[in-house]
């Protein structure tokens, strides 16, 4: 997996695992984020170590952070994007965004997927669309899979 780094002003993205901040990805994700809210740290850390990442960081602190799940040929799931709230309102979603779908080992694949509440007008930045047949998917959804272990 090639690692990739961009920097602009004071704020610098990367994909490099060893960079990532298991508990602030972990802090957020279980407590802010509306889609996996009491996920369990061993969950996200196993996530994160089958994933290609992407955390953004300011001043070597990080303040946001995305993942792809993908077989690297045909198809990628895009998840837990976020920026922390005082660092949002500066473009760094969609910078982010830019350098997710620029990356060398996500290019030609056939199928890109996400799920999203509220952010759809920034993936419409970058080309996405509503699901043109909903017909055809189907999904195995449990909500509370991290409120029910003990």
């Amino acid at each position: 997996m090639q690692i990739v780094t961009a920097a602009k002003g004071d704020y610098l993205i990367t994909t490099d695992k060893t960079k990532m901040d298991f508990a602030f990805i972990h802090h957020f994700l279980s407590t802010e984020a509306y889609w996996c809210k009491n996920i369990p740290l061993a969950t996200v850390q196993r996530a994160i170590d089958h994933s290609l990442n992407f955390g953004v960081f300011h001043h070597d602190k990080q303040v946001g952070y995305a993942r792809i799940i993908s077989d690297f040929a045909t198809i990628c799931y895009l998840g837990d994007v976020f920026i922390i709230p005082e660092h949002r309102g500066k473009g760094l979603s969609k910078w982010m965004m830019e350098q997710v779908m620029a990356h060398p080992d996500l290019k030609g694949l056939r199928r890109w997927i996400l799920l999203t509440r509220d952010a759809h007008e920034l993936y419409r930045q970058f080309g996405w669309e509503s699901i043109a047949h909903p017909d055809r998917w189907m999904e195995v959804h449990d909500p509370n899979v991290y409120n029910s272990r003990s």
